[in-house]
């Protein structure tokens, strides 16, 4: 009888062990070189977007970060209650959101915050919360 609970108990186990990995990991990557955002999930590269990082006089940060929190509706405290929707946040005020002003995506031209085209913000956003923001990793480099 011991044998058999040992037994059903291991069994339960391995059934239960890829539930728990299950999680997937999203993972945003902008170069600000190329002044765009490639999103992986689960090592598979899912979508590839332009971006405008920081302009001349601001700073993206460079590093690797864990989205930290999410505002639909985010409007900037810093800099005269402008919008900053779908925004996922990374580092202090920083974060990955939605601009209109779309002629400027692909060149740098934002304060600090990584741009993308509100279409592409809000997937980025949806995939991130459904996801957990705690298996969302913003990679930005050179």
């Amino acid at each position: 009888m011991r044998k058999l609970l040992l037994a059903a108990s291991a069994f339960l186990c391995l059934q239960l062990q890829p539930i728990a990995a299950s999680a997937s990991n999203l993972v945003a990557s902008i170069s600000i070189s190329n002044q765009t955002m490639t999103v992986s999930q689960n090592g598979i590269v899912t979508y590839r977007w332009k971006v405008s990082t920081a302009r001349k006089g601001y700073v993206t940060p460079l590093g690797n970060y864990r989205a930290k929190w999410a505002s639909k509706n985010h409007r900037s405290r810093k800099y005269d209650n402008a919008p900053m929707p779908y925004a996922i946040f990374f580092h202090g005020g920083y974060a990955v959101h939605a601009t209109y002003d779309l002629k400027r995506l692909g060149r740098p031209a934002s304060h600090g915050c990584v741009r993308l085209h509100p279409d592409n913000a809000a997937r980025f956003f949806s995939m991130a919360t459904a996801n957990g923001l705690k298996n969302t990793k913003i990679i930005v480099t050179r």
